[in-house]
Order: structure tokens, then C-alpha cells, then sequence
């Protein structure tokens, strides 16, 4: 088996990370990564929020205020949640969609075009030894959390990747049997 098909059958979704975060240089390398997705009439539909360090505070205020705005009699318990969420893990990635209008690629696959992007960073840091998770819930496919992360009302967000050093035993992955989702059509 080659390295390239190995680091897509390894990779594992980590719970707990941990310092070190990659360096700017590996992130560089990380984003090529991400841009290389498919991407049909090159839309260039994904772009990306790197928050770490102080922009986890940032975030974390970002989180607490839409919270404040949009949930009501919110438990403190709750408020403390989604405050903490952010330091999870050294850094995260925002991921942004921002649709092109286009006659031969709808919204719902540019959507996918950044979900490819990333697929490709988490692999990418696979291979580079960190971990990462991708995250959804209150703050994704939301767009009333916009205005809390400076975006325009247009752009989209699909989701946060936690990223940072895996710490402690990976998952167990299951050994999927391919046969189980697969159906041929051979005749």
C-alpha cells in the first residue's frame, strides 16, 4: 500500500489536542492542500478563518454574544458551553462558503467543493502528524452567526475544524466492509 492511500485509511477524528498547532509553513502547505478540491468552473467557493492564541478569546466572545442575541433564558451552564468550546483544541479553522451565482454549478455543489477542502486539510495534517475534528452543531450552516464572525450575510459556514497534536489513544476504527455500501451494476 502507498503512503498516499495509507494516510486516508489511518486517519481518525481526535477528541483531545493539544500544543503544538502546526507552523504557518506547514499551514501553508496545508491550505494548497485544501484549495487542490474539486472545484467545477473554478468558483473558488472556500476560504478559511485560522483562529489560534488570542483569536480563541475572539472566538469564544463571538460564540457567547450570538448566544446572548439569539437563544432565550439561555442556562448559564449552556452560556459556559459554548464560551469554552474554542479551546478545545491550539487552533481552528473556520470553514466559509461563499456561492458564486453560476448557470452549471448550484449553491449545493460549491457546498461540497468546500467540504472536499476539507477532507483535504484534515488529511493533510494527517500527514503531518497533527489531528483534527470537524465540528458542526449551533454555529455551522447558520447564518444568523454571521454578523458574530464579520462575515457578509452571503458566505456560509460549514463547520470548524479543532486541530492541534492528538493526545492520548486514537479512536478505534472500524473495519467497514466496502461490499456492505456498495452496489455494482456490471450487466
Amino acid at each position: 500500500m502507498n503512503d498516499a492511500l495509507k494516510n486516508i485509511l489511518e486517519r481518525n477524528s481526535h477528541r483531545n489536542l493539544v500544543e503544538p498547532a502546526p507552523t504557518d509553513e506547514e499551514m501553508h502547505l496545508v491550505y494548497k492542500a485544501a484549495l487542490r478540491a474539486p472545484d467545477h468552473a473554478w468558483l473558488r467557493p472556500s476560504s478559511f478563518i485560522e483562529v489560534q492564541d488570542k483569536g480563541l478569546q475572539k472566538l469564544s466572545k463571538a460564540f457567547e454574544d450570538f448566544a446572548l442575541d439569539h437563544f432565550d433564558n439561555i442556562e448559564p451552564e449552556k452560556l459556559k458551553k459554548y464560551a469554552d468550546a474554542p479551546y478545545r483544541a491550539p487552533m481552528i479553522v473556520i470553514l466559509v462558503n461563499t456561492p458564486k451565482e453560476h448557470a452549471m454549478v448550484p449553491e449545493a455543489e460549491q457546498m461540497m467543493s468546500t467540504a472536499a477542502a476539507a477532507q483535504n486539510i484534515l488529511l493533510a495534517l494527517h500527514s503531518l502528524g497533527y489531528g483534527g475534528i470537524w465540528r458542526t452543531g449551533t454555529f455551522a450552516l447558520n447564518n444568523k452567526v454571521n454578523k458574530f464572525l464579520e462575515l457578509n450575510n452571503e458566505q456560509q459556514v460549514l463547520g470548524y475544524l479543532y486541530i492541534g497534536t492528538p493526545e492520548g489513544e486514537a479512536k478505534r476504527i472500524p473495519d467497514l466492509d466496502p461490499s456492505d455500501y456498495v452496489t455494482k451494476w456490471t450487466s
